[in-house]
């Protein structure tokens, strides 16, 4: 009874493929030729989620040399290729399909999780930006996440507390000083295990910053599912 809903959708309105328009395939809206086609990012860091091409060691040499304050990423793919097309649909021109289908798509891998985190945080935007933009794409991300795995939602547990310049905007060295004292907790937090949630992850600069507001707070264990790394 409770999957009614999704099969009235699937067969009043049939997924049809975003990156080429062809019927998708069921419950997803990207046909199976354009899915093989897509970068997943299948090696790399298991700490930060870096690419690690033919290399064979798990972690990639800055980890190896500084840890960060987080103890694995799921990066689903890599930033190249369609990728970034189904992500600035979403943030520039608020195509919410391609929210779900990210989402969906990064369920697919993080659902073999064995211990899965108490609970999801997405990175937040300034209240500035969000009343420009209307939404937050790591939220809307999330919330398919959220449903499909049975983990819940905090979206306004953290706080982006000052405006900074965009990321993308700064070199490397800028990015790692520009979030410092960016965020903030809205209230204390009571769990041990959480995952932050992001559209890309370039640096980790942001998800660095959230993270140790996360492990002063108490938090144990602190993942990164992000659906790309740059």
């Amino acid at each position: 009874m409770n999957n009614w809903p999704n099969i009235i959708q699937s067969l009043c309105y049939p997924s049809s493929c975003l990156l080429c328009g062809n019927p998708g395939l069921p419950g997803l809206d990207l046909c199976l030729e354009c899915k093989l086609d897509l970068p997943f990012n299948d090696r790399a860091c298991v700490c930060c989620g870096n690419p690690l091409g033919l290399i064979s060691d798990p972690l990639c040499g800055q980890c190896q040399s500084s840890h960060p304050p987080f103890d694995t990423t799921h990066a689903l793919f890599c930033y190249e290729g369609p990728i970034p097309h189904l992500i600035q649909s979403l943030k520039f021109r608020k195509e919410f399909a391609c929210a779900r289908l990210l989402g969906t798509l990064m369920t697919e891998k993080l659902k073999v999780i064995a211990l899965r985190p108490q609970l999801l945080i997405p990175v937040p935007l300034h209240p500035n930006r969000y009343r420009e933009r209307g939404f937050n794409q790591a939220i809307e991300i999330s919330r398919h996440i959220s449903r499909n795995l049975n983990i819940p939602l905090a979206a306004n547990l953290c706080i982006r507390q000052r405006i900074t310049p965009p990321q993308t905007s700064l070199d490397k060295k800028q990015r790692k000083t520009n979030l410092r004292n960016a965020f903030r907790l809205a209230k204390p937090i009571n769990v041990r295990h959480v995952a932050i949630i992001d559209d890309v992850v370039t640096t980790g600069a942001t998800v660095t910053e959230l993270a140790k507001i996360l492990n002063k707070a108490g938090v144990k264990k602190t993942e990164i599912w992000c659906s790309a790394r740059a």
